[in-house]
């Protein structure tokens, strides 16, 4: 098992959010109670770059819906990065590929100095 690991950093869109290892059932807690303390402005994207999650169930994609929820309520877009091929299979069958933007790169930008 690969721990969760969240790091944060800015880019000129808005905060990027790079998610490694396993976004589960024993994780998403981290995430869920992450994403209300970023800030998002109207106008500003917020980005999860995906490209080091290994492993993503239901709780994992509970969190990424929580995520769109934060930059709903902040009139703030969002967009997944760098999706690993089993979890784009998932959103794609629970039709969550609708309501994400999905992309193929992270936005580079200014390394923060948050991690969790």
């Amino acid at each position: 098992m690969s721990r969760l690991k969240i790091t944060i950093r800015d880019a000129a869109t808005g905060p990027v959010l790079e998610i490694s290892g396993e976004l589960d059932y024993d994780t998403a807690r981290e995430l869920r109670e992450l994403i209300p303390t970023v800030s998002l402005h109207p106008g500003q994207r917020l980005t999860l770059d995906l490209g080091g999650m290994e492993f993503c169930d239901s709780s994992g994609l509970s969190a990424l819906i929580a995520a769109h929820h934060h930059a709903h309520t902040a009139q703030a877009d969002i967009a997944l990065e760098a999706v690993p091929a089993n979890t784009l299979r998932i959103l794609r069958i629970a039709g969550l590929d609708q309501i994400f933007s999905l992309g193929q790169g992270g936005d580079t930008g200014l390394r923060a100095d948050r991690s969790r």
